[in-house]
């Protein structure tokens, strides 16, 4: 009796909750029983979560990974940076040294003004050594970012030992001269005692003031002119 009363009430509220579903009206559905109400705002609930992830939310994942897969990288950087600040004085050190040293070197470049006397003093380091010049001829200065580099094509004759002490008073010069091109021959005229030698010297020297304006200037110029060129 219990089981048949049990199928019954099964069967009723099967019956009732499909008579629920009968006769919708779409237009009215503020009117609708309490179970469509309910299907409706479940189904429009994962429509929204759905379209919510595929707009919006999935955009953010791929942001997201995106970042992750920088993190190896900012880590490194991390690392690489705190090792810096934890040297950071022993660098500035170094910064002061290296700066110490390109004074020095900066101090052995000639200004324009004192080119002349550098020639001079080249000049007169292969007198000194009882040398004969037969060429001693500036060439034409070329300009580089930060400096100004003068060769000077020589030939001269002498003795062996003369001609290296030669060279090795051009080097210990106050400032920087450096031989290229260093060729020894014998004269034809003279047997072996005398030895021909032909060599570029070239020596360098700071730019004044106003060729460094002239740098910059035709180095903005350039770039001027490839952007405009880039441009077209």
């Amino acid at each position: 009796m219990a089981k048949d009363s049990f199928n019954i009430n099964l069967s009723e509220l099967s019956d009732e909750i499909a008579s629920q579903f009968r006769g919708l009206d779409t237009n009215e559905p503020g009117q609708w029983p309490i179970l469509p109400k309910a299907l409706a705002w479940f189904v429009a609930a994962v429509l929204v979560v759905v379209l919510g992830w595929f707009l919006v939310l999935s955009d953010e994942a791929d942001a997201l990974e995106a970042e992750v897969q920088k993190e190896p990288t900012l880590k490194e950087q991390y690392r690489s940076k705190l090792t810096q600040a934890v040297n950071l004085d022993e660098l500035r050190k170094q910064r002061l040294q290296v700066q110490e040293y390109v004074t020095q070197l900066e101090k052995q470049l000639p200004g324009k003004a004192e080119m002349d006397a550098l020639l001079s003093d080249i000049n007169q380091a292969g007198l000194g050594r009882g040398l004969q010049f037969e060429l001693f001829k500036p060439g034409q200065v070329v300009v580089k970012d930060y400096y100004a580099e003068l060769p000077i094509s020589i030939r001269v004759t002498g003795r062996y030992h003369d001609i290296g002490s030669f060279t090795a008073d051009v080097a210990n010069l106050s400032r920087i001269v450096t031989l290229h091109g260093l060729h020894i021959s014998t004269p034809p005229r003279d047997g072996g005692a005398v030895l021909g030698m032909e060599a570029t010297a070239r020596t360098y020297r700071y730019l004044d003031q106003a060729e460094l304006e002239a740098q910059r200037a035709a180095a903005a110029a350039a770039k001027k002119g490839k952007g405009k060129g880039g441009k077209k």
